[in-house]
């Protein structure tokens, strides 16, 4: 695992090893990533990521919310509860010498959260595929003031999801087994 683009472009992140079987450790890939900043940085909903407050729900390594660093967001948010997933998060952190715009919450992104930052713009929702955990997370983070209004949610999982109370669908992309949906929070 690479990151892909921005600054720290060619930066290797923390290999995942054989990872923690019960957290099932499944980082996005390199193509996929890419592929999600393409669609970010072009067509019908274009997201400004320089300068952009970023939310990594269920983080694992942290390689989504690291990529949005590189491309110039101003802080990202890392909520993660895995051990194996905290060292990594931790370790790609260091490597990519992003601790002072990096804040980390050890914490189930299922349940509200302490939230101290202006509302995320960019979110990334990654969660254990098909345990019904993305709305959860959305849900909670909404109830934390932790997502802005307009903000656009980026949210992998096995299918393709339909966007919970609060949020419109903006498009579906499929890269392998990956399903990817873009939301955008609805205005207040």
């Amino acid at each position: 695992m690479r990151i892909i683009g921005g600054a720290l472009k060619g930066l290797r992140l923390a290999a995942v090893g054989r990872g923690d079987p019960a957290a099932r450790l499944r980082p996005t890939a390199d193509r996929v990533r890419e592929a999600i900043f393409n669609v970010l940085g072009g067509g019908a909903f274009e997201v400004e990521i320089e300068g952009a407050e970023v939310l990594d729900l269920f983080a694992g390594t942290g390689a989504l919310g690291l990529e949005a660093l590189s491309r110039g967001a101003a802080h990202a948010t890392f909520v993660e509860q895995g051990r194996k997933a905290l060292a990594l998060l931790a370790e790609n952190i260091a490597r990519a010498r992003m601790g002072d715009r990096a804040t980390v919450l050890r914490r189930d992104a299922t349940r509200p959260f302490p939230w101290a930052r202006p509302p995320a713009t960019l979110v990334f929702l990654d969660p254990p595929y098909g345990k019904g955990l993305g709305a959860r997370a959305l849900g909670a983070a909404l109830a934390s003031g932790a997502i802005a209004p307009g903000a656009v949610v980026v949210w992998e999982e096995s299918g393709p999801q339909e966007p919970p109370q609060g949020f419109t669908l903006l498009d579906r992309r499929r890269w392998g087994e990956a399903h990817v949906t873009f939301l955008r929070r609805n205005p207040a």
